[in-house]
């Protein structure tokens, strides 16, 4: 972007974007110091009561709808919270799939868990059998729902699998 500069203003302004993305603001003080403050401070006031505002609507905003494995399908490109039970996980080269409720291909929606995020999961086989929330966003891929894990917070196991009783091992 090409400086700017206005030329009726007591204070000349030249705003440039650079390729890294931050936005440079050189002035210059034709006349008035005092103006360079005002200016200063109405624009930090500004700024801060922007911040706000976005805070107060990110606080305000609702929480993500609960809803099962079966009803994922109707809820493509929404960001949800769905309960199943892990049914298989089958882990693949370069990704890991989580099948809920059924095994695939009958799953009703699977989760994806790329090889650059499995390190955050530990081992995702020990899941299977357990009860889990997946919070995320609702994506269609090759005709099933499916949620991208990315974060460790996004997997919550709510109860886990029986395991066998002492009498039951013997």
């Amino acid at each position: 972007m090409p400086f700017v500069k206005h030329p009726n203003a007591a204070l000349s302004v030249w705003v440039r974007l650079f390729a890294c993305g931050g936005l440079r603001l050189g002035l210059r003080l034709r006349r008035m110091k005092t103006f360079i403050v005002v200016a200063a401070a109405f624009g930090v006031s500004f700024l801060l009561a922007a911040a706000q505002d976005t805070n107060a609507a990110a606080s305000k905003a609702s929480p993500p709808k609960r809803i099962s494995a079966a009803e994922a399908e109707k809820h493509y490109d929404e960001t949800v919270i769905v309960t199943g039970k892990v049914a298989q996980v089958s882990i693949r080269p370069r990704l890991v799939y989580v099948n809920l409720d059924k095994k695939y291909p009958e799953s009703p929606m699977y989760c994806v868990v790329f090889a650059r995020a499995t390190n955050q999961f530990g081992d995702l086989k020990k899941l299977e059998g357990q009860q889990v929330e997946i919070k995320g966003k609702i994506e269609k891929y090759q005709s099933k729902a499916q949620i991208i894990l990315s974060s460790s917070n996004q997997l919550t196991v709510i109860e886990k699998a029986a395991e066998p009783s002492e009498s039951k091992k013997k």
